[in-house]
């Protein structure tokens, strides 16, 4: 397998680079790795997740634009009434330029960039679309607490009542050449703080961390169309949000995030760091999930990832499509299986995300979720 991991500074300016060039859709094959914008050195004036922070909610489901990186992130597992089945994803990435908003930018600057993916996959049909689109902060990408709204152009996260702050429920709208989705999101389970209640370290020096939370269970019912055919769609979606100024540590050359939703009413999200020299940082951590909603924090040494199987990207990087996924506080000794292996984010960004499915060794279907590998 092939890691690249460059300076967040350098991948950061040349993300920034192309926005002010305005370029819709910067070339595919040409991309940087996402963990690369996540970096661990800290810029001038942005605050660090260095401490325990009070959560409070629904006011945290803002934009905290004294932080340099941020995202709401979105994914699901729906099932159409005709039997036909899907994974989407919608993404917003807030990347900051100045610490802050007290001073509005003027003319062509600008406080933030805005990037945000989209991504739907036919599980039938074995096909995987997606979509970027980049912004400036302003008129075209930005977030409102009052009512609610994130958006990149007609790309939108927002209150369910048009007059609401932050609070569930939300609407889900986008739509690119051959698909479109609108959707409602409904809170189904407790918003969880993983990490230290929400501080999520990723490395081992002090602001190598991130604030971070879930909504692990989001009811979801809507529309989606994929090439010309309208469907009615059902089923469950994850929420992640994240914000940091330098989370990765130097030497982490990406990491494997897992997001399952099981059919015992347990949800996992687990990630490991890997490292330049093939060893998981001892950072990686998880939250285990209850059906009532209690969470528990899991260390690196409550799970273990092994993979199975790779994929070869048409540039040659290689990821691994299955895994077996062990978690002894649940008796889980599961294979996590991509329910389509090209689910591959080629765009200015590049990473893998895409929909899985956990099944027993004797091959009895588990449970549903989403896979997000970064840095090979």
């Amino acid at each position: 397998m092939r890691h690249g991991f460059h300076s967040a500074g350098w991948c950061l300016a040349g993300l920034m680079l192309l926005l002010v060039g305005c370029t819709p859709s910067p070339p595919a094959d040409t991309g940087v790795a996402l963990d690369t914008v996540l970096g661990g050195e800290a810029q001038s004036g942005f605050a660090r997740a260095e401490a325990p922070y009070d959560f409070q909610f629904p006011e945290d489901h803002n934009a905290h634009p004294d932080f340099r990186n941020e995202w709401w992130y979105i994914i699901g597992n729906l099932n159409a009434d005709t039997g036909e089945a899907f994974g989407y994803q919608l993404t917003f990435f807030r990347a900051g330029v100045r610490a802050g908003d007290a001073k509005p930018a003027a003319g062509w600057s600008s406080n933030a960039f805005w990037m945000a993916h989209f991504a739907v996959t036919d599980i039938a049909g074995q096909t995987h679309h997606h979509a970027s689109r980049f912004a400036r902060d302003g008129r075209l990408a930005g977030q409102t607490s009052a009512p609610f709204a994130v958006w990149l152009d007609d790309w939108r996260l927002s209150a369910l009542d048009p007059d609401a702050d932050a609070a569930l429920p939300w609407r889900l709208q986008a739509r690119a050449d051959d698909m479109e989705i609108d959707i409602v999101l409904n809170l189904d389970k407790p918003i969880v703080l993983n990490g230290d209640a929400g501080l999520s370290h990723k490395g081992g020096a002090a602001g190598n961390a991130s604030y971070y939370y879930s909504a692990t269970r989001l009811g979801t019912r809507g529309e989606l169309e994929l090439d010309g055919r309208r469907h009615r769609v059902a089923g469950e979606s994850w929420l992640d949000r994240e914000w940091s100024t330098s989370a990765l540590a130097e030497g982490t050359v990406g990491w494997d995030w897992f997001s399952l939703q099981l059919d015992t009413g347990h949800d996992l999200m687990l990630y490991q760091l890997r490292e330049a020299d093939g060893t998981t940082h001892p950072a990686s951590a998880g939250t285990q999930v209850a059906p009532d909603g209690e969470a528990t924090h899991l260390s690196a040494a409550d799970y273990t990832l092994t993979p199975l199987r790779v994929w070869t990207a048409s540039d040659g990087r290689e990821y691994p499509v299955s895994w077996r996924v062990e978690v002894p506080s649940l008796s889980l000794d599961a294979v996590v299986e991509a329910r389509v292996d090209a689910q591959w984010m080629n765009t200015a960004v590049v990473y893998w995300e895409g929909a899985v499915e956990v099944r027993d060794s004797d091959g009895r279907a588990r449970g549903v979720g989403y896979l997000e590998m970064t840095g090979y």
